[in-house]
């Protein structure tokens, strides 16, 4: 019986290789200011633009599962992080954290669910990689979250505070509750609560049965008791964090995250991956995943993004660990054949993060390279088991225990 390609030596070691270049490049994105600022194409930083909170903890969680597998320059960058993370982004009038910050201070005073997740998923990773003022960090990161965001009779989290946090606003979102999950189960990991990952998996129940109901398109966008507005941003569809209709790197994603959560949800990620690929890839005649589709699978945005085939990557191996369907193999090496000869720059570093529908070069959605956090995160799940969660995996051992 012949090993299917993600399994081969020849592509693990390609994949480390590929991880040591990731790190490579991000050890370029620290701010002279605090945190780590936005690279462009080239990898150049780009000083006009303002430290995100995302881009901070998405780069201090990298690091800390750099310094996890062995690389100890690493451990510079996650305290980097965690200095930004307790300093400059850290708001220490009203708790909680900036959007985004400049050299005169805040440029975004907003206090986002999506933003707060990576602080939890940051430091998380960090605590993993015993890095100093890590427990501090999670700690305050996990009394925010608990106090603001957990909607426990929903059992979801809400989107958008106001800086004092007297003002919610009326959206709710799915993917802000995506990256929550993902930080809930790395919480409960380090910590040992398992009520972080109770929580986990009633996110992912309530989603499920939204794409379920939906044809397996997941309903991204939400008015304040939970009823799905299908229409929101029509006019503006290529939002990057809040497009119009299905977004297929979310239902990819989703797809792992499931299995993370329970491998016994295998026929709802299957379903969710199925969509997606049916869906989303070569939807329009040239290979590459779409970025979203209107609720009957045809294409709106037709960017080609980065991110979309490295959580398609990450959901193909998942899959193929729980189900060893040949299928997820075969899509695997199609895909990673994709990104190897469109997305990943040996030139300039990183992957390029944005193609257009002929898989030339663009930047409609996304300028630069902001960040490696899902391309790392691609290149780790195939050597890899389904659980833990990647910092908690890594520290105990568990890299290329995967059968």
């Amino acid at each position: 019986m012949s090993v299917p390609f993600l399994r081969t030596p020849e592509h693990r070691a390609e994949l480390a290789a590929e991880a040591d270049r990731l790190l490579e490049f991000a050890a370029h994105s620290v701010h002279p200011d605090g945190g780590f600022g936005w690279l462009g194409d080239d990898g150049a930083l780009l000083l006009e633009r303002p430290v995100e909170l995302w881009v901070t903890c998405r780069m201090t969680h990298v690091a800390a599962l750099g310094l996890l597998m062995g690389h100890v320059a690493c451990a510079e960058l996650v305290d980097v992080g965690v200095a930004a993370l307790t300093g400059r982004l850290r708001d220490a009038e009203h708790g909680g954290w900036f959007a985004s910050v400049g050299p005169d201070g805040p440029v975004k005073t907003d206090k986002e669910s999506y933003g707060h997740a990576f602080v939890l998923l940051a430091a998380s990773s960090a605590l993993a990689a015993g890095r100093p003022g890590a427990q501090e960090l999670l700690t305050d990161a996990i009394e925010v979250h608990d106090a603001h965001f957990w909607d426990a009779a929903e059992g979801l989290v809400v989107d958008v505070w106001n800086r004092d946090w007297t003002e919610l606003e009326p959206y709710r979102g799915v993917n802000a509750n995506m990256h929550t999950v993902e930080a809930f189960l790395a919480v409960a990991d380090v910590t040992g609560d398992a009520a972080y990952r109770e929580r986990a998996a009633r996110i992912t129940t309530r989603v499920l049965g939204w794409a379920a109901g939906n044809g397996w398109r997941i309903p991204e966008h939400f008015d304040p008791e939970w009823h799905p507005v299908p229409d929101y941003n029509r006019d503006s569809p290529a939002h990057p964090f809040r497009p119009f209709g299905a977004t297929i790197g979310h239902a990819l994603e989703w797809s792992r995250l499931a299995l993370h959560v329970d491998a016994g949800l295998v026929a709802s990620a299957q379903a969710l991956f199925d969509g997606a690929v049916a869906d989303g890839w070569a939807a329009d005649g040239a290979d590459g995943f779409v970025y979203t589709t209107d609720w009957e699978g045809r294409p709106v945005v037709r960017q080609r993004l980065h991110w979309v085939v490295a959580e398609g990557l990450a959901a193909a191996a998942a899959l193929y660990s729980v189900t060893e369907d040949d299928r997820c193999s075969d899509l695997y090496a199609q895909w990673w054949e994709y990104a190897r000869t469109h997305l990943i720059d040996l030139e300039h570093g990183s992957w390029r993060h944005e193609l257009d529908e002929h898989n030339a070069p663009a930047s409609t959605v996304w300028e630069g390279k902001p960040d490696v956090y899902h391309a790392f995160q691609a290149v780790l799940v195939p050597r890899l088991p389904i659980t833990p969660t990647f910092a908690a995996a890594v520290r105990d051992g568990f890299l290329e225990q995967v059968r």
